[in-house]
């Protein structure tokens, strides 16, 4: 299987108005086509900003970031986002919303009008809201607004989802099902998946292999060898799953203490 993303030496700053600082330092990963990686790490260690950088929102101070073996120099439509804060158009129906998506899709003018249209159907009944295609979002709950991100990223075709704890502001039971509908739909329309994260049973429930992060660096790359699609009440009591499970638990919290540490310090 080739590499559909290489990050290759990637170091980036922060710049204010009295000082710079320094976000990621010598990040290196290659990312297969089809895979699904599971950026974990606390808040601040700088893996939102990495997406940022791989979605063409920033650019790196040095390094550089190839898609297909060329490289990116801004956002692209081979790359579908889905954030945290949902990002919908408040005047734009569930229907709407998601054909704007199928408009900036580089197949767009592969498809009639009546296609497209078919299609964008076809995106909001895979996530479940056929029955409010009319509707907008400020008549949906919070998993709906985030059913109607993800079908639009579905729309746009994207080779690429990149996705920013997406789930992290959702309720416990809506926020597993929605894990294992981007874990289904990446699956069936064969896409290469980047999702941040802070959770690590989201990130043993999803990924097939999670770069976990300590401040500025990637500390480890772990390979998820669990058979899908996963449910944690399946998993939890197996080994391998609480093998791994105590392994990040470790990573995570070593990274947490360090900082902490060098709060105390300072």
């Amino acid at each position: 299987m080739s590499n559909k993303i290489e990050i290759k030496e990637l170091y980036f700053d922060y710049t204010g108005k009295k000082k710079t600082y320094s976000a990621l330092e010598n990040i290196n990963l290659e990312i297969k086509e089809g895979e699904f990686i599971c950026i974990l790490g606390s808040s601040g260690c700088g893996k939102s900003t990495l997406l940022s950088i791989l979605n063409g929102l920033n650019k790196a101070k040095s390094g550089k970031i190839l898609i297909d073996g060329k490289e990116i120099s801004g956002p692209g439509v081979n790359r579908a986002t889905v954030f945290q804060n949902y990002s919908l158009f408040p005047w734009k129906t569930v229907k709407g919303n998601v054909l704007f998506g199928a408009k900036q899709s580089a197949n767009r003018k592969n498809y009639t009008k009546e296609e497209r249209n078919k299609k964008v159907i076809g995106y909001i009944e895979r996530v479940g809201l056929l029955n409010s295609l009319d509707k907008y979002p400020f008549e949906l709950s919070g998993g709906m607004q985030q059913r109607v991100a993800i079908a639009r990223a579905l729309a746009l075709e994207a080779d690429i989802l990149l996705l920013d704890e997406p789930f992290s502001a959702i309720d416990p039971k809506l926020r597993l099902e929605l894990q294992e509908l981007v874990s289904r739909l990446s699956k069936e329309h064969n896409k290469t998946v980047v999702f941040i994260t802070h959770d690590i049973d989201e990130a043993i429930l999803l990924a097939d292999r999670i770069v976990v992060m300590e401040p500025k660096r990637i500390k480890e790359v772990l390979s998820v060898n669990l058979s899908y699609p996963r449910l944690r009440d399946e998993l939890v009591g197996r080994k391998d799953y609480e093998l791994l499970h105590k392994k990040l638990i470790s990573l995570f919290y070593e990274n947490i203490s360090n900082d902490i540490d060098s709060e105390v310090i300072l």
